[in-house]
């Protein structure tokens, strides 16, 4: 609802930063503060991860309003993102904070083009944009872009840290990534449902949609050393809480 109410601008906001700060916060406090706890709770958090994905895919496959649709593909990708952090892999929390990027510049571009779209017709509902790509042919070229990195498309930014976050969550958990995979199914249904309706963007996003998703080394490697910091940090912990359990077992024996 917040998405829906608040202005363009506000919108984009909210996608780009507000919505991050729960996963940073997950990263950067709840992590090395709470390691064997997040640990304990991972598989039902794994878990509400997943719902999220799968409801917040099923919800955006039903709504007519466009701007409800991004919204609710937000609840889907911020599944995404929770699940890649407590994968606790290397790969699956590198993708999920490129993922934390990835979703504001993707789903901020299609607040954006939601915007421009209702001040020219003031309307936001989906059935009410047939045939705009006769019109607006450049645009709807744009439009199909930003969807597909939406989606995931190899090649486009949407991908590398999907990518990432299933095949950490593998190793872990082949089940967990099999239906989250599904998501990425649905949300290529969802989005391609709204593309074949509206279709508009703007060039700058597109450029950095591309460079991230063909050279994502480029955002990968700055990441690389706080991933491993955080990781050995965990191990290190949970290391010390084994050691420290086997000496209070070893007391109480005695």
């Amino acid at each position: 609802d917040a998405h829906v109410e608040a202005p363009t601008a506000g919108s984009v906001l909210l996608a780009g930063v507000l919505l991050k700060m729960g996963t940073y916060g997950l990263v950067r406090f709840n992590l090395p503060l709470f390691p064997e706890m997040s640990r304990l709770a991972a598989p039902l958090i794994s878990l509400l991860a997943i719902v999220g994905i799968i409801y917040g895919a099923l919800v955006a496959m039903v709504q007519p309003d466009m701007k409800k649709l991004v919204a609710y593909s937000s609840v889907s990708h911020l599944g995404f993102i929770v699940l890649g952090i407590f994968s606790f892999t290397v790969q699956g929390m590198q993708g999920a904070v490129y993922q934390m990027l990835n979703h504001g510049i993707s789903t901020g571009a299609l607040f954006l083009l939601v915007g421009v779209i209702y001040d020219r017709r003031h309307t936001r509902l989906i059935d009410e944009f047939g045939g705009l790509a006769n019109r607006m042919p450049v645009y709807a070229a744009f439009f199909l872009i930003v969807t597909l990195s939406s989606i995931g498309l190899p090649g486009l930014n949407g991908f590398v840290g999907e990518f990432l976050v299933l095949l950490g969550t593998f190793g872990v958990n082949r089940t967990r990534a099999v239906v989250a995979a599904i998501g990425v199914i649905l949300s290529a249904v969802y989005m391609l449902w709204m593309y074949q309706r509206v279709r508009v963007m703007l060039i700058p996003l597109l450029i950095l949609m591309v460079w991230m998703g063909v050279y994502s080394n480029h955002f990968l490697r700055p990441m690389d050393a706080s991933v491993m910091k955080l990781r050995n940090q965990l191990q290190a912990r949970q290391l010390e809480f084994a050691q420290t359990n086997s000496q209070f077992a070893i007391r109480n024996s005695k």
